[in-house]
This record gives C-alpha cells, structure tokens and sequence, in this order.
C-alpha cells in the first residue's frame, strides 16, 4: 500500500482484451440451471468493464473506484473501493467517536499451477473463505422503569394458567438443544490466462449452488478511455449512507388491575 501522499501505485501494463463470457447456475435446491451472457473488457492500465444486458460494473484500481452503470434507468453510482479491515460507524449506545474495526476474513490461498484452456495457457488458484457467522441478537431493555415498583398482587382463589406442553419434573435436566449444522464455506477456483491477466474459467461454490463462467479472451487494440466512463445522458446518483438500526422500543408498562370492591 502506498504511504499517504505519495501517488497510487500503477498496475504494471498487460494487453488489452475483450472477453465474451458465458455464465451457468446450478442452484442447490436442485432447480434447472441458468445461463446468461457477459462481455469483460480490459486495458492496459488495469481497468476493467463487466457488461450484462441490464447493467455495467466499471473497476478503476489508479481512482481507487467503481462505477456502476443501469442501463434501463440511465443512472450511474460511483463506490469507493472498500480496503481491508476498514473501520465502520460505532453502533448505538457505544461511546461517541469510537469504531468497531471489520476485520478481513481470513481466505485459504492454494495454488493449482499451471494448465491450458482452449489454447490459452492459464494458471489457477482456488481461494476458500469460511462462513461468516450471523450477528448475535441485540439483547433488550430492561422492562423495569428506574425509580418505580411494581407491587405483586394476589387475587384471592385465582390460579395460574398451566404452562403448555408436556409437565416438567422437579429436578429432571433439560433436554439438550438440536445440534447447528455448520455453514459450508464459499470455494472460488479462478484459472486466469497467463498473457492477458484476464479469467478464463471461473468456479464458484456457495452454499447457495454453483456458478461457472467461462470466458473466450482475445487480444485487441487500446479501448476508447470512453468505455470506462459514465456515458452521456446518465444521471449521477448520490452515495447511499449505511442505515443505522433503530433501537428496539421500550415495552409497555401493564395497566394496574382493579382491585375488587369489598
């Protein structure tokens, strides 16, 4: 990473390509698979362009962000390249300025060597991220008010309901909880063609199926600085901010019953 006011490093020069792609999905619940088409351009200096019919993804490494283009709306969202470990907004209730640090998940790197793919000499990596575990349930308030009692009242000849589900035995243990199974990490084999640095097969496996694109790169001339920019006509959208999560409410005190007439 390059020291604070020293200019962004430049990826060394590759050849500039185009790629026409071809995705297929296999979703886990055993579904009939998917296909859809892609074009993956590439320059010199390291830009990138993934076109869909509906959508583009712009990746600049030298501005340090990506341009996301919608074709059907004509609007373009500017997104600044997130780096490793960046530290989010505390969350509420924690000290004013302080920061919770993301930290990056720790991903297994093997190499695979080397291969050939449709005449492209190619070179893959099989890259193993665990499962993120969910957030753990924020605990809620305390019911009780501070400075107020709530006094027990017992109502003569009233009876609590009886619980449901089977009667529980003084002293017997608990039944033990169902066992989690664990989350199947997300596997990504990548086999990148050698002279062009672009990929030209891509496995992706996730607990959700199975993604496999392969992409039929060739070499071409200098692309227009055009095709990594905002198009003409386009509407440029604000940056979204994270959304703060409200507090869960108070719950509501009960009602005092009535005590009878006497």
């Amino acid at each position: 990473m390059a020291a604070v006011g020293q200019p962004p490093q430049i990826p060394p020069p590759t050849p500039p390509s185009c790629s026409e792609c071809a995705t297929k999905t296999q979703p886990a619940s055993g579904a009939a698979p998917t296909q859809s088409a892609s074009r993956l351009w590439r320059s010199s200096d390291g830009k990138t362009r993934i076109d869909t019919p509906t959508t583009s993804v712009i990746s600049d490494p030298i501005s340090k962000h990506t341009i996301v283009l919608d074709h059907l709306k004509k609007e373009a969202s500017v997104i600044p390249m997130t780096p490793p470990g960046l530290a989010m907004p505390s969350p509420p209730g924690a000290p004013s300025g302080a920061a919770v640090a993301v930290p990056p998940p720790k991903v297994q790197v093997q190499d695979l060597g080397k291969s050939t793919i449709e005449g492209h000499e190619v070179e893959g990596k099989r890259f193993t991220m665990p499962a993120v575990p969910p957030p753990p349930k924020p605990s809620l308030p305390n019911a009780k008010l501070p400075g107020m009692k709530i006094p027990a009242l017992k109502m003569p000849g009233a009876k609590l309901p009886a619980a449901s589900g089977a009667p529980k035995t003084p002293g017997a243990p608990s039944p033990p909880d169902a066992p989690k199974m664990p989350q199947a990490p997300s596997v990504t084999e990548m086999w990148t063609s050698v002279k062009l640095k672009t990929p030209v097969l891509t496995k992706v496996t996730t607990a959700a199926g199975e993604h496999t694109t392969y992409c039929k790169p060739t070499v071409t001339a200098e692309h227009p600085p055009s095709v990594f920019q905002i198009p003409p006509g386009y509407k440029l959208k604000p940056p979204t901010l994270p959304t703060v999560p409200k507090p869960p409410a108070m719950p509501k005190v009960p009602a005092m019953p009535k005590v009878p007439k006497t």
